[in-house]
């Protein structure tokens, strides 16, 4: 892949795109505009949506998603299972090749679990490989996992990005997952510049064996550059001028974007995606159950999502998102608290509040789309009842960050919550929030704990659909995870005419191995 010297356009709506670049891409590199960047290289060391995005082009994973976000054969042609669901066996395609030269193969996947494992740095996703104890490389391409217990959820993260094949060869490197990165997918890194742009060429190596795509090799297009660009007018403005090609545009500009015609909307489905109220419950005053159900009252979600995103996003009522295994809407809507702001009234009234000396609150909330704007119709709702909410803005690393530094100061009587977003493929994800010690070391139980591990090991379908709605109960009726709604907004993509072959595939992955790029 080429880079020259041709600067970057800076016109008034552009300004900011791609501030202290002095080269731009060339005519046949993809270029994909993002309103934020990527945490880490390493797919053990992050979990947000930008950073899986980014590791799913130039990472492989065991198995692939297909259309239905179902787990089906990729780099593990095939596998098995013992019957007590306590050994995987998997056998790898040949000719699979790391972005060094070097084949993938049995000892690849070991290096990663084994990775994930680590007694010093382990996954920041460790708790969903599961309860794995051990891995055998039975011969270079074939691989053997060994569980403590059977984990039913294994199977769909394999498919994830989270549980990207790291080859071996990046062992020992200082700079992995900051200035270096070696796996086997289509892309492959050229550069990163925190804050500013990653560079990607493709593998010229690459087999497509089970991901969403009909090319079946190498990426058509000679690159691919990842641009951060914050704000939605400036990603307009490129777009328009052709600078980029694909972009999240701004919001309240899609109806005019579509009726104009020049640019292609496309709307992510099957997303995955659960936005939901979350507390700091080590303190005051939503250590108390009824300071956060009352917050659950005083939410009327339909109407200020209707009001922000309109059709494009749709109410929720459980924690986990619709098409994800146990989502039922009429079940989760006898449990999760209704909009009811008298009742939200009562209930802060017995702690002591009330108009005159509202419950106060800060309010976290992550940078993108009309976020602010949601959180500013939320905070008009709370206002209602007697919460005083304080709305802080800030990028989703910082938000995580934040909302586990809340969660472990004990003192004050200052409260904290944020509208939290997560996105998974299966409802596992309520393992890796709410056992103990929680991602977040929010709120945990030993009761709560106790039906999570049940969800992990109960093959029978409808056994563990029922336990897992147990879990939904539990998690409605005392206001732990409050859902809000299922963003279809966050994933819209702006598209230039001369884009060909792209799409999203489920869980919010941008496919660019079909992209051309035409006249």
């Amino acid at each position: 892949m080429k880079l020259f010297g041709r600067p970057w356009r800076t016109t008034a709506g552009a300004i900011g795109l791609v501030a202290g670049l002095a080269n731009t891409a060339a005519a046949d590199d993809i270029v994909w505009a993002r309103y934020g960047d990527i945490d880490s290289l390493d797919p053990h060391r992050a979990t947000s949506t930008l950073s899986l995005q980014v590791w799913s082009l130039m990472y492989d994973t065991l198995l692939a998603t297909d259309a239905d976000g179902l787990p089906v054969p990729h780099i593990a042609k095939s596998w098995q299972s013992n019957a007590e669901g306590t050994e995987y066996t998997f056998s790898l395609e040949e000719g699979v090749m790391c972005h060094d030269g070097t084949p993938l193969d049995a000892n690849d996947v070991k290096y990663t679990i084994d990775a994930a494992f680590s007694e010093t740095t382990p996954s920041v996703t460790k708790g969903s490989w599961g309860p794995i104890s051990g891995v055998e490389v039975l011969d270079p391409l074939t691989v053997k996992l060994t569980l403590e217990t059977p984990f039913v959820a294994l199977i769909p993260f394999l498919a994830d990005s989270f549980s990207s094949i790291i080859c071996d060869s990046n062992a020992g490197s200082d700079g992995f997952g900051t200035n270096s990165a070696i796996g086997s997918g289509p892309w492959k890194l050229v550069s990163w510049t925190r804050g500013d742009r990653i560079v990607l060429e493709k593998n010229a190596d690459y087999k497509n064996f089970g991901k969403l795509a009909e090319n079946p090799g190498a990426p058509y297009e000679d690159g691919l550059i990842i641009a951060v660009v914050p704000e939605p007018q400036a990603r307009l403005a490129a777009l328009k001028t052709g600078e980029v090609h694909i972009a999240e545009p701004p919001f309240d500009d899609v109806p005019m974007i579509q009726d104009e015609g020049d640019l292609s909307i496309i709307v992510a489905e099957n997303t995955g995606q659960n936005v939901f109220w979350e507390f700091a419950v080590h303190r005051p005053p939503f250590n108390d159950v009824r300071a956060r159900l009352a917050v659950a009252h005083a939410t009327d979600a339909a109407t200020a999502i209707s009001l922000i995103y309109g059709d494009l996003s749709i109410p929720e009522n459980c924690p986990v998102s619709r098409g994800v295994f146990g989502n039922d809407q009429d079940f989760c809507a006898q449990y999760r608290p209704a909009y009811d702001p008298e009742k939200a009234k009562e209930l802060l009234g017995e702690l002591g509040y009330s108009m005159d000396n509202p419950l106060e609150t800060a309010l976290l909330v992550w940078t993108g789309g009309n976020r602010q704007k949601l959180g500013e119709v939320f905070q008009a709702q709370l206002a209602e009842v007697g919460i005083k909410a304080s709305i802080e803005i800030m990028d989703i690393g910082s938000l995580n960050a934040r909302v586990r530094q809340e969660n472990e100061n004990t003192e004050g009587t200052t409260g904290s919550m944020d509208m939290m977003t997560w996105s998974w493929y299966d409802p596992d994800i309520l393992h890796a929030l709410w056992h103990t010690p929680g991602a977040y070391r929010g709120y945990t139980s030993p009761e709560l704990d106790a039906m999570l591990a049940e969800t992990r090991v109960l093959t029978d379908s409808e056994a563990r659909k029922a336990k897992v709605q147990e879990v939904f109960k539990y998690l409605l009726e005392n206001a732990i995870h409050v859902p809000l709604y299922t963003p279809g907004w966050e994933w819209v993509f702006a598209v230039r005419p001369e884009v060909e072959g792209f799409f999203v595939a489920p869980f919010v992955y941008p496919n660019f191995s079909d992209v051309k790029l035409g006249g």
